[in-house]
């Protein structure tokens, strides 16, 4: 747009145009919201303002154009006011969403640390419930579970249930304190966790009582080999402060498939084992040892059921394995065994009770 004075013209940058069917003049009709209908109507306003009024006021003398010029842009500045108001207004609100943006992510912060930890509560809560207080090994209700996902894998490898007792326990406790026969244990399990391959599985199922489970045992020799290592590795001295003690275990060794295809069988028969080498003090003794001529002997004689606890320090669920009434016979002339301590005699109705 151009204004005429004398004998030229002079250029008047009149601003974008406005939005299809907006009346620059008719603010009354604007919606307070919004903002770019407001700024381009005062933008036009102001652009008529050094435009068109001025083209005008060059046509027009005196007063009467310093008016007009007057007012027009006095309504210019009042539309800025508004348009000041509005976006004032309109920062004002985007800061209380802001503001309430923030306190809700830290409430959602705070939110999820709190499920984090009640995640990891309850991780713990289960791994306490599966895992031995003392030792921190599986305990008996893990240990049967992880056997049983192993006898049910397709084509499973032949493996190996190792039972374990600490001959004569009793006496450490009884001599020591229970703090010393406590150590006495953390480091029999210890070594046990050392001797083993990271495939296998260590877990503590009774007072004084272990039992491993020893994946693709493919020759007996090697596992011959393994089990005296165990056996090495417990008999070695044990410092626990100022004492240095000696423990002898006892191992019965049961293998999948040919001494048993389930955890039970595995389990009992280990355990049958476990009580021919404490009876023969020879510390290790493979199920198929078992004597097979002389005498009858009721096999309750050698191995007792598997029972549940470990003297104040939780084990899980007991081994669900009890000793069937078998025959096997003895050498001639042997003395008849001696049948461990029973229910009958502790007068506990849970079976008898563990030395510790």
């Amino acid at each position: 747009m151009t204004c005429t004075k004398g004998n030229g013209t002079q250029p008047v940058a009149t601003g974008p145009p406005l939005p299809a069917g907006t009346n620059p003049l008719a603010f009354p009709g604007l919606a307070s919201g919004d903002l770019d209908i407001l700024f381009h109507a005062v933008q036009a306003r102001m652009a008529r303002t050094v435009g068109d009024e001025f083209a005008a006021a060059c046509a027009l003398q005196g007063h009467e154009a310093n008016a007009r010029i007057r007012s027009t842009v006095l309504e210019c500045l009042n539309d800025m006011g508004q348009l000041h108001s509005m976006v004032n207004h309109e920062v004002g609100r985007r800061r209380q969403l802001e503001a309430q943006l923030h306190d809700l992510q830290g409430v959602l912060a705070g939110l999820q640390a709190e499920l984090l930890i009640s995640k990891a509560d309850e991780f713990e809560a289960r791994r306490r419930a599966r895992h031995d207080g003392l030792t921190n090994l599986a305990n008996a209700e893990l240990f049967r579970e992880r056997l049983d996902a192993a006898l049910t894998q397709v084509g499973a490898p032949p493996l190996a249930v190792l039972f374990i007792d600490i001959d004569h326990f009793k006496a450490v406790n009884d001599g020591y304190g229970h703090d010393t026969g406590d150590a006495v244990l953390r480091i029999v399990a210890a070594r046990l966790t050392q001797g083993v391959r990271s495939m296998d599985l260590v877990g503590r199922v009774g007072g004084d009582e272990f039992a491993c489970l020893l994946s693709g045992v493919w020759d007996r020799a090697d596992l011959q080999l393994l089990v005296r290592n165990l056996f090495s590795a417990m008999v070695s001295p044990l410092k626990v402060g100022a004492l240095l003690l000696s423990v002898r275990p006892s191992i019965g060794v049961a293998m999948f498939p040919a001494d048993g295809t389930t955890s039970g069988k595995l389990l009992h028969n280990a355990d049958v084992a476990m009580y021919l080498a404490k009876r023969r003090k020879s510390g290790v003794a493979f199920f198929d040892e078992r004597p097979t001529h002389g005498p009858l002997l009721e096999l309750d004689d050698l191995a007792p059921a598997v029972q549940t606890g470990c003297s104040g320090h939780s084990a899980g669920r007991g081994l669900d394995a009890r000793l069937d009434a078998r025959a096997v016979r003895a050498p001639p002339g042997a003395a008849p065994a001696r049948r461990p301590p029973s229910s009958a005699a502790t007068g506990s109705s849970e079976g008898p009770a563990f030395d510790r």
